[in-house]
Order: structure tokens, then sequence, then C-alpha cells
């Protein structure tokens, strides 16, 4: 950033340059501690409980669910893995 800086200047010398470059360093570094943070940053307290009690419940209400059971293991991913599209059918040229 600072060399585009430095030969618009047009430093000629190596010694002007070392200079210069010198002095700009020590201007960043006093633009940098010039700056001040006033705001105070305060952390909100957040309170939570430790739970040291559970409670479990049994539901024993009659569900009637339907299972599938294939052949062979994983068939339905594998039959949904296999599909084919229209750009996989071959075209006449």
């Amino acid at each position: 950033m600072h060399e585009g800086l430095l030969r618009s200047i047009s430093v000629t010398t190596p010694v002007m340059k070392t200079i210069v470059t010198i002095i700009f360093i020590i201007f960043l570094g006093i633009t940098a501690q010039a700056q001040t943070a006033d705001t105070d940053v305060k952390a909100e307290i957040v309170e939570m409980t430790i739970v040291t009690e559970t409670t479990y419940e049994l539901n024993l209400e009659a569900k009637t669910e339907v299972a599938r059971l294939y052949k062979f293991k994983n068939s339905k991913i594998k039959k949904e893995l296999n599909f084919s599209t229209k750009a996989n059918k071959p075209k006449m040229a």
C-alpha cells in the first residue's frame, strides 16, 4: 500500500525513500494509538439453572404403523439413487 504512495511522491534517492518510509510508519503508529475507545462494554449476566432430576413419561397408547420390509438392505435408497432423467436418455443425431 505504501509503495504506491512512495512512487507518487517520486522519491529519487534510497536514503530519502528510507526516511519517507520511516516517517510514514511512525505516522500510521501515531494515528493507530490516537484512536480511543470511550464506550464501556458491559456483558449481560445470564443465570442458568442446573437440572438435577429428570422424569420420563411412558406413553402406552396403541399406535398402528406400517413398516416396509425389503429383501435387500438399503433397497429403497438404491432405487431412489438410480433415477433417470430426460438428459440420460439416448438421442438420435
